[in-house]
């Protein structure tokens, strides 16, 4: 067991009648505190609609176990002294961690446990994979299963429902493309529950959080170390680190339109004004389909060469020029398309539950079928065929390899396994296909693809986060805010990069995006790994960055700054690739034992020499910001900043950003509002 020491040794305790479970100095179970689990007989109902999910639970014949009994490595719980065992608590050995509880009901009919962790008063408590709400978990309820997030995410405000009304499209403050059944603990340690079945991470109680478990046994894991910077590390380790971004992905602004051939001709336009571009993204590279929703892509993904002409020939070109070409994918096949007839000949489609038929999910205003990755041959296929062939083979240096959560509950796989299962780690089995397809061209590494869905291991493969479909507004729980939330708890888990789309997505309702918001986004996303820009859902509705000359001039100065960021953030890479450091980082993290650190979420360390708090509130023209022990200096106008809180002049233009004085990199940070203002 690595970390045998008296520090990190997980074993049993009995003391004074009592049981307890310790990882060195923290006690993770005790009895004294109350029964140590539940068991019962789950009864799950589950809806989706489009990617949104309604699940809800009658469990039966739920048992509190009042009774522990230590027998040698495990404790067998029952309901009274003397009673039938129910389930066993047995400890393990882990390569990654410093020990396990292997969790296990004692009868095939008992398919739902909930196990009871102690915590103390003052403990904070963070992760759950990519939370877009709230950054400290303390007092909420967070169920992990992979979904849409939601548009709106507030079940008080009256948009979110409307979508709820409009089709279960609101989402709540715990809905996320990227569930992770981890937290980390301000004591120095982290739990990991290793199941992909649907769970909750109940931390209502004070007393300590609850694991809700849908599935008769589990694996938990238990980590410590001496600060939570080694905490993170370790954790890296365990679920995987990514490979530094290329050059070309941190070294200019990616911008996404999606006009066609029309394309070209306003890149140029843009590149006129004075922007630094490293990449051109065209989603649309495939077709669109115009629905309700808006404007939407065609799902077969081939070149679509009467919407792009001679398109490698346009991309060797632009490689000429310093810009890559990036395009669009997702692990579905519209069923109108060639590459969903050729699936459904190989065999590579899920199939229905109650024939030999593939699987149609309905994606708004059409269908398409599901590539079965649970076959190896589906997931070569897909990586080879589709993603080598036609978007590598021709140039193509990158894409969006959107969606994962939609597997249904009742798609029948090729494995055999249970779909509700086989759910949360679809988007998993998604990364490894993306993945598969860069190592066979030799381009792990050079090109690039983000995601927005993920589940534990996603890690391990996916080079590059971001956010998912932001609403175009500051709203709480779906604006421009929920980016640096999910930035800063998905770097906690293992990953080190994260973006966002630039302007927001999610256009429904009546909201479209204002200048102030498309400003402020610049603002933020040029103090982010990968600045890349997004049209949205119904572009031609919303303002866009060269839509007017002031938004281009913004977008184009802001594009320069993050231009001129490229050697910190390549110090960044090569941090997170020797110690698994996310860039973005919660302040905690370096700060441990201050306590105004640890419910901070509107602002971030970018690495340890920058403190970055953007402005989130519509019509702010300044911010309350917090700058923790050591001596800062404002990158904009070049004045001392002293620790606490202070009150922080915010015009457009001019976010609240500080670097340590000091800092190896100062020079670089003292250029960058030339760089802003387009100085030689």
């Amino acid at each position: 067991m690595q970390g045998t020491d008296t520090i990190r040794r997980l074993q049993w305790r009995e003391r004074d009648g009592r049981l307890q479970l310790a990882l060195g100095e923290h006690i993770l179970l005790d009895s004294s505190r109350g029964p140590l689990a539940s068991v019962g007989r789950g009864q799950a109902s589950v809806a989706m609609y489009r990617g949104n999910f309604d699940i809800s639970d009658s469990p039966t014949e739920v048992t509190e176990l009042a009774a522990a009994r230590l027998d040698g490595n495990a404790v067998l719980l029952a309901e009274l002294q003397g009673g039938e065992p129910l389930l066993a608590l047995t400890l393990a050995d882990h390569p990654h961690a410093d020990g396990v509880l292997e969790v296990r009901s004692l009868r095939a009919d008992l398919d739902r446990i909930w196990l009871r962790l102690s915590a103390t008063e003052d403990e904070n408590l963070w992760g759950g994979g990519e939370q877009m709400s709230y950054l400290r978990l303390n007092g909420r309820r967070f169920p992990m299963w992979t979904s849409e997030p939601g548009v709106g995410r507030d079940k008080s405000d009256p948009f979110t429902q409307a979508m709820d009304a409009a089709g279960n499209a609101g989402g709540d403050y715990w809905t996320t493309n990227y569930p992770q059944p981890t937290f980390l603990s301000s004591r120095g340690y982290a739990v990991h529950a290793d199941v992909s079945s649907y769970s909750v991470l109940d931390f209502i109680d004070a007393a300590g959080p609850t694991l809700e478990l849908w599935q008769g046994q589990a694996t938990i894991e238990f980590t410590a170390a001496p600060t939570l910077v080694e905490l993170v590390s370790r954790l890296s380790i365990r679920f995987g680190r990514q490979p530094p971004l290329p050059d070309w992905a941190i070294g200019g602004a990616i911008v996404g339109l999606k006009e066609g051939q029309r394309s070209f001709e306003r890149l140029d336009r843009i590149i006129a004004a004075g922007a630094s571009i490293s990449a051109l993204w065209c989603e649309d590279w495939a077709g669109i389909r115009e629905t309700s929703f808006g404007r939407r892509l065609f799902w077969n993904w081939t070149w679509n060469a009467a919407r792009y002409p001679d398109l490698p020939r346009r991309i060797k070109e632009l490689r000429e020029r310093g810009v890559r070409f990036m395009a669009y994918a997702n692990p579905y096949l519209a069923v109108d398309g060639t590459l969903y007839r050729e699936a459904a000949a190989l065999g590579h489609l899920a199939l229905a539950p109650s024939s030999d038929e593939p699987y149609a999910v309905d994606f708004g205003e059409f269908d398409a079928g599901v590539v079965d990755f649970t076959r190896d041959e589906s997931r070569r296929w897909f990586a080879d065929r589709v993603l080598g062939r036609e978007l590598l083979d021709i140039g193509i240096d990158g894409w969006m390899a959107d969606f994962g959560e939609y597997l249904p509950t009742d798609v029948r796989l090729a494995s055999g396994e249970d779909p509700m299962r086989a759910h949360n780690r679809w988007p998993v089995l998604w990364a490894e296909v993306n993945d598969q397809a860069l190592r066979s061209r030799g381009r792990r590494g050079d090109a690039l693809f983000f995601m927005r869905a993920g589940f534990s291991g996603v890690q391990a493969h996916c080079p590059l986060l971001w956010a998912g479909d932001q609403s175009v507004d500051f709203s709480r729980h779906d604006g421009i805010n929920t980016v640096i939330t999910a930035a800063l708890s998905a770097g906690l888990v293992g990953n080190a990069y994260s973006h966002s789309d630039c302007g927001g997505y999610t256009s429904l309702g009546g909201k479209v995006r204002t200048a102030e918001l498309m400003m402020r986004w610049c603002e933020l996303a040029a103090f982010a790994p990968v600045m890349r820009t997004h049209e949205g859902n119904r572009p031609d509705e919303n303002l866009q960055v060269d839509s007017t000359p002031e938004l281009l001039a913004c977008f184009a100065a802001w594009s320069r700054v993050h231009a001129a960021l490229a050697p910190y953030v390549r110090h960044l890479c090569d941090q997170a690739v020797a110690t698994g450091l996310p860039a973005q980082r919660p302040l905690f993290l370096h700060y441990p034992d201050d306590p105004d650190c640890a419910g901070i979420q509107d602002q971030y360390l970018y690495g340890e020499d920058l403190l970055v708090a953007p402005v989130v509130e519509e019509g702010a023209t300044g911010r309350r910001v917090y700058l923790p022990e050591g001596d800062w200096v404002h990158v904009w106008n070049g004045s001392p900043a002293a620790p606490g809180w202070t009150d922080a002049a915010a015009p457009l233009g001019s976010p609240p950003v500080y670097h340590r004085r000091g800092s190896t990199f100062a020079g670089l940070f003292g250029s960058l509002p030339a760089a802003l203002a387009g100085a030689a």
